[in-house]
């Protein structure tokens, strides 16, 4: 019973970032909002000049560098984050509440995650801004994520682990 209580939960944290498998979300559209011209909150700290992009949906800025092994594709993670809109509201966060695991790189979180976190260190905290097209596309996750939502995300290593 705690495991099917401890699946559901995973399954409901899970369902925010990548619909936990379900197949009627469409895949993100290409194109969709373009980070180097959305406008964020001054509470968010987010600098797209001073951020590394990765694709034109794709922006990363380490603000802790972790130590030890970096995380690659399928590597089994746990984090630690928090999301917000670009105009500064919170949609989502498991920061006191149980972390997060997944497997980095399959598809089981939002692309922009999967490409995203590649690379980081255990203890480290990465800000990832991401495009729509990487995120929800246009369906966007009502009510939280509007359609077409360019995201932010603190993103905090906590540990990996190696999968058969």
């Amino acid at each position: 019973m705690l495991r099917r209580r401890t699946l559901a939960a995973a399954c409901a944290v899970s369902a925010l970032l990548a619909g936990c498998g379900d197949s009627t979300v469409a895949p993100a559209p290409p194109g969709g909002t373009d980070p180097a011209t959305t406008t964020y909150a001054a509470s968010l700290g987010v600098n797209i000049s001073a951020m590394t992009k990765l694709s034109d949906a794709l922006y990363i800025q380490d603000l802790v560098t972790g130590t030890g092994s970096a995380a690659a594709k399928g590597h089994g993670l746990t984090v630690t984050y928090t999301g917000w809109l670009a105009n500064g509201t919170q949609f989502d966060s498991n920061v006191g509440k149980t972390p997060l695991t997944f497997t980095l790189g399959v598809g089981q979180v939002i692309q922009g995650w999967d490409q995203g976190i590649v690379g980081m260190k255990i203890g480290g905290t990465r800000r990832l801004v991401i495009g729509s097209a990487l995120a929800y596309g246009t369906q966007g996750r009502p009510p939280a994520i509007p359609s077409n939502s360019t995201l932010v995300f603190t993103v905090t290593l906590d540990s990996l682990q190696d999968l058969p």
